[in-house]
Parts: structure tokens; C-alpha cells; sequence
């Protein structure tokens, strides 16, 4: 994505919070436990560990809406 630079500078709430999610919705699309989005919610996006980071970066930077079949 072109603009990745100015997503991985916000922290994952405030990610969170503009995509419209609670927390336990992240972790359900994530499919990991809501205790594990809850211990990166202050982190910033480039600061969350790989693997997860590699998960939850479509769903918040908005990717996954451009693979729904309208």
C-alpha cells in the first residue's frame, strides 16, 4: 500500500477506533483471543510483533473491504 508509512505511526486503538472495532471484533476476524489485541492496543502499529502485526494490518488499514464480493 502506498501510505503504509502514516498507518504504522498510529497506535492500534486509534486504528481500531477508525475502522469502527472493539476490540473483540478485531480478535474475531483476527482469530486470536481479545486478551492478545488488548496487550498491543497502546503499541504503535511498527512496534506489534510480527506475526501479528502481518494479521491484523489488512483489517486496519482497511485492505479486507477490497476483497468482498459487492
Amino acid at each position: 500500500m502506498f501510505f503504509k508509512f502514516g498507518i504504522m505511526g498510529k497506535t492500534v486503538r486509534e486504528l481500531r477506533k477508525n475502522q469502527g472495532l472493539t476490540a473483540k471484533e478485531l480478535a474475531e476476524r483476527v482469530r486470536v483471543d481479545t486478551i492478545e489485541i488488548l496487550k498491543v492496543d497502546e503499541m504503535r502499529l511498527k512496534e506489534v510483533p510480527e506475526p501479528l502485526k502481518e494479521r491484523i494490518y489488512p483489517i486496519l488499514s482497511g485492505e479486507y473491504m477490497d476483497k468482498i464480493p459487492w
